[in-house]
């Protein structure tokens, strides 16, 4: 069985990932999760773009039969674990880091977290 969550900003874009994450998880048994963790300095649903953004993710999120998360927390990796571990989650769709360096790249310290739990998927920039 396999239990896909997909991480996502508010940006429409994201669509793609989720789209990567349901066909990932294709027939199988199992569930998509749509995962958006806004960090406290961040601001959120300040504005009506951000209204949007939120009610598009809600949209998608019916589209694909997924269940939405949307949180805000001081420590995004933590958060993001933390739900690996509670929906037990096998597969985690992100989409490709700017950043480079280790010490500053969510994913590489994403990956290290959850190697043994969950397999991380980058989706390439387009």
């Amino acid at each position: 069985m396999k239990n896909v969550m997909v991480c996502v900003t508010q940006q429409k874009t994201c669509d793609r990932l989720i789209k990567k994450g349901h066909e990932f998880l294709a027939s199988e048994n199992g569930e998509l999760f749509i995962i958006h963790v806004a960090h406290h300095k961040y601001k959120f649903l300040n504005n009506s773009k951000e209204g949007e953004a939120l009610e598009y993710l809600y949209e998608k999120a019916l589209e694909y039969g997924a269940n939405l998360t949307v949180v805000r927390s001081n420590d995004v990796l933590h958060t993001l674990v933390d739900l690996v571990e509670k929906n037990d989650i096998t597969h985690i769709v992100l989409g490709q880091s700017g950043e480079i360096e280790p010490d500053t790249n969510l994913i590489l310290k994403l990956e290290k977290k959850v190697q043994a739990k969950a397999e991380v998927i980058v989706v390439p920039a387009t």
